[in-house]
């Protein structure tokens, strides 16, 4: 005759209960040499982990290379490589000027550091588009500019002969003096004085604010665009770093730093492209890692004292945990290589699932120790009552993510063979090393009760009200059913950013402008002539802003442009190439010419009328006399800051005047080579840029832009599609999964159940679990994504080792299920499991915390249809047997 435990288990086990116990005694009666082994295993895993650990942050092997769009986006990439692993560096200024000379001398510079980088380009700038650029502009543009240019021709040629803060002010002297002589209005001076004191107010007040030349000239605020400037760079990377380009970027912030191009100076430099997003991914996901990570471990432990109530136990734990995982570690990177951004992640859900295995053997051993306190006889015992149990729920678990291997999804695929071979790990290490470090280590006698006596009635509750549970969980779940319509998927990537890292601001500024959005489909086309026909039909439709192939860098109406701009060349050409240019002034000069600038300011303003609107305009003469008197009395340093914000601007602008002046007729032959290069491959198929209609991070815009296009190009590329294809392919990935999960547990549960009562019994649950936690993520407005969609095939592995203890416990006869020490072991793993997963929640990495806050959501329901509705849907036992904390006796060779 043979005692049994709290919930079910006899000495009489089955033989797989009877090897686990033989293995479990074999361990503890050698300790020494099982610990010995162990610490052997793990210095060799650690010497291995520390020498070859690295991170591939490269998301584009995330996803299988051999699918059709994968292979059409590497077709694409090698007839146009150069435009394959970027840097965008985004250049803003305060005046176009400054965007344009802070562009130009960055991207020297840039040049000159040859070894960081490959290539170095302006897709808007350099000396074809400084030349050619009033020819992209319309006819009646070219018209007014040109028209604005003749008007400023006094000005222009007074500042060409002195540009300098001496020859402004000598400018506005002899401006001022037509005033004085009646030739003109001070009212007429209103719009440059006002600019003026815009800057001098900045230089006085130690925050210089540059003038803007070409707004002075034009009269007009420049265009959003004008104070944007590109550079393109393609570094060259080193994938063995934890931020393969992160060399390379911090390379151009110092140069940018070095030519003081930055806010104070008047100019922004932000960088954005496939590099820095994918460097700054990684540096968001380490970013508060160590402290979340050390949070997280004092919160596990603090919980496994609750659950154990004994340092010993908890100790020896811990180094199972810390062994499995330097195993796990190894085993991953001798088979697959480097880790990358998912799979990483093994180590979470290895801590979070394994520990659960060492807490259900430590707290049947505390109630075989509370019953018989031989230590060796309560190890052994305690694995002839739970070895079963972890066992299924290890390859339960394994099962899960085993499942993600057939998928395309390389990124998964890698984490779930790592991760269930981790389990397989864990199971093996609880019943040789845990045991025999609780031999050596230990642990007291226990005096008291493991389980939870004052749950008595809750336990009578589930069985005498056990239809009223069952409808409240039915009704529940078909509540959450009922939700499932308004369930939201968002396959956009960029949402799973922080908007707070620069290149993801950066990248979500540039999408605000149709004209720069990276949302653009890009078409192949056999031929140039094929590209424009194809661009031109692709035009046409509603879901297209715009179609862009080479030819659309020849400009249309150019004989009538280029009239204007000759014509202009001829009265102005003496004017901006004067034949003598004063040499810079010195400060002294600067003085004297502030000082009679100053004076000519205020006779302006007292002969003004003062009984018409022009009263303004004279108070605003007086005040920026009184400006140029303070720059002009001030120290030499405010002079030169006066000069450093007026002159710079002036000379940009009259370069580029003078080459824009010099335009010739553009034609596809006469168009730069680096230029020809974007956009015809070296075989000859031609490019064609697509750009959509409306909001481009917006998914439903992108879905019918994607849509439109590929019925007419199905052969297209581009990020849209790629997103869009990536989505397919992921939930594709996890539709598999979840199929393969549901069947090899399935047959797993019928194997070894051999009732198909009992195995459907056990996955209600989680099916039920299933449906509430996607109820409850419509209920809180938290869409599933790519990264949040693993919690469920990881919550069916999770689930299905709870719902087993209960159901081979029910099996053996149990009753009384909550006041058993197998739901204290319940709850505590879960606890400590969610604290795992609830470090990803807190993450500083939108991606990471979603996937966090579903896995914690749908543990907690897992628990509570676990601890709930589980023991309300068996009922009584199938056999009876005694109450909680009292003896039978049965058969010998009667089922545990």
């Amino acid at each position: 005759m043979e005692k049994k435990s709290d919930f079910g288990g006899a000495a009489g086990s089955p033989r797989g209960d009877r090897l686990i116990a033989a293995v479990i005694e074999f361990c503890t009666t050698r300790a020494w040499i099982v610990v010995l082994v162990a610490g052997l295993l793990t210095a060799g895993a650690f010497n291995y982990v520390a020498t070859h650990f690295s991170i591939d942050t490269d998301s584009a092997k995330l996803i299988s290379d051999k699918l059709p769009w994968r292979q059409r986006d590497a077709a694409f990439d090698r007839a146009f490589p150069q435009g394959q692993d970027q840097i965008v560096v985004v250049v803003d200024g305060t005046t176009p000027e400054l965007a344009e000379s802070a562009t130009a001398a960055l991207t020297a510079r840039l040049l000159a550091k040859d070894k960081l980088f490959k290539t170095v380009r302006r897709p808007d700038g350099g000396s074809f588009f400084n030349r050619n650029g009033l020819l992209f502009l319309s006819k009646e543009e070219v018209t007014r500019t040109t028209g604005q240019l003749v008007a400023a021709q006094p000005l222009l040629g007074s500042l060409a002969a002195d540009p300098s803060l001496r020859g402004l002010m000598k400018s506005l002297s002899l401006a001022l003096l037509g005033v004085e002589e009646g030739e003109a209005k001070l009212d007429d001076l209103a719009p440059p004085l006002i600019a003026l004191s815009n800057t001098l107010e900045g230089v006085l007040a130690g925050t210089p604010r540059p003038l803007s030349w070409r707004q002075l000239i034009t009269n007009q605020s420049p265009d959003p665009r004008e104070l944007r400037r590109f550079i393109l760079v393609q570094p060259v990377l080193d994938y063995t770093a934890l931020a393969p380009g992160g060399e390379a970027s911090d390379a151009i912030r110092r140069a940018a730093s070095e030519l003081k191009l930055d806010p104070p100076h008047g100019v922004t430099i932000r960088l954005t492209g496939s590099v820095p997003l994918a460097d700054e991914e990684f540096s968001t996901l380490a970013d508060g890692a160590a402290v979340t990570g050390s949070v997280t471990l004092a919160a596990v432990i603090i919980l496994l004292w609750f659950g154990l109530r004994s340092i010993r136990m908890i100790v020896s734990i811990m180094l199972t945990l810390m062994v499995g995982l330097l195993l796990t570690a190894a085993f991953g990177l001798a088979v697959i290589g480097p880790f990358n951004l998912i799979s990483v992640a093994f180590a979470v859900l290895f801590v979070g699932l394994g520990v659960d295995f060492g807490i259900q053997y430590c707290v049947r051993y505390r109630e075989e120790r509370r019953r018989n306190d031989h230590l060796p006889a309560a190890l052994k015992a305690a694995g002839t009552g739970v070895g079963r149990q972890l066992a299924l729920a290890a390859v339960s678990i394994a099962a899960g993510f085993f499942a993600f291997l057939p998928t395309n999804y390389r990124g998964v695929s890698d984490l779930g063979l790592i991760a269930g071979t981790g389990m397989i790990i864990a199971f093996a290490l609880n019943v040789t090393l845990l045991p025999a470090l609780l031999r050596l280590t230990r642990p007291s006698a226990e005096r008291s009760e493991v389980g939870y006596r004052f749950l008595k009635p809750a336990d009578r509750l589930l069985l005498t009200q056990r239809r009223l549970v069952l409808v409240f969980f039915g009704l529940l779940g078909l509540t959450a059913l009922g939700l499932l319509p308004w369930l939201r998927f968002d396959f956009n990537p960029i949402n799973l950013k922080s908007p707070k890292v620069e290149s993801v601001a950066t990248l979500l500024d540039l999408m605000r402008d149709p004209n720069t959005t990276p949302n653009t489909i890009d078409v192949l086309a056999p031929s140039l002539k094929a590209a424009a026909a194809m661009g031109a039909r692709l035009s046409q439709l509603p879901e297209v802003a715009q179609a862009v192939t080479l030819e659309s860098f020849v400009p249309e109406e150019q004989a009538a442009k280029l009239a204007s701009i000759s014509d202009t060349a001829m009265l102005l050409g003496f004017t901006l190439t004067p034949a003598d240019i004063r040499p810079p002034p010195s400060d002294p000069e600067n003085i004297d010419a502030m000082a009679e600038t100053a004076k000519a300011l205020r006779r302006a303003a007292s002969g003004s009328d003062s009984r018409r609107p022009a009263a303004k305009s004279s108070s605003l003469a007086r005040h920026v006399a009184d400006q140029l008197d303070q720059v002009a009395t001030g120290t030499p340093g405010l002079r030169i800051h006066a000069s450093d914000a007026l002159v710079p601007g002036l000379n940009v602008l009259l370069n580029q005047l003078r080459q824009a002046l010099e335009a010739e007729p553009v034609t596809l032959s006469s168009l730069p080579r680096d230029l020809v290069a974007d956009w015809v491959a070296s075989d000859g198929r031609a490019r064609v840029q697509v750009f959509p209609k409306g909001d481009s991070n917006d998914n439903d815009t992108l879905r019918r832009f994607t849509a439109a296009v590929r019925a007419v190009a199905p052969e297209a590329t581009g990020t849209p599609i790629s997103i869009q294809e990536s989505s397919r392919t992921i939930v594709n990935a996890f539709r598999q999964a979840a199929l393969w999960a549901t069947l090899s547990i399935t047959i797993l549960l019928v194997f070894v159940l051999r009732n198909i009562v009992d195995v459907l019994l056990t996955l209600a649950p989680l099916f039920l679990a299933g449906l509430l936690t996607l109820g409850t993520c419509v209920v809180i407005g938290q869409p599933i994504n790519f990264a949040n969609i693993i919690a469920l095939p990881l919550l069916f592995g999770i689930g299905v080792a709870f719902n087993i203890y209960f159901v081979m416990a029910w099996r053996a006869g149990a009753r009384n299920m909550l006041q058993s020490s197998l739901a204290r072991a319940i709850l505590f793993s879960a606890l400590t499991t969610s604290t795992a997963f609830g470090s990803l929640w807190l993450s500083h990495h939108p991606g990471t915390a979603s996937m966090g806050k579903v896995l914690v959501i749908s543990l907690i329901w897992t628990l509570v249809t676990a601890l709930i509705f589980l023991p309300a849907l068996l009922g009584a036992p199938k056999k009876a047997t005694r109450p909680i904390g009292k003896t039978s006796v049965q058969p010998r060779g009667a089922e545990a």
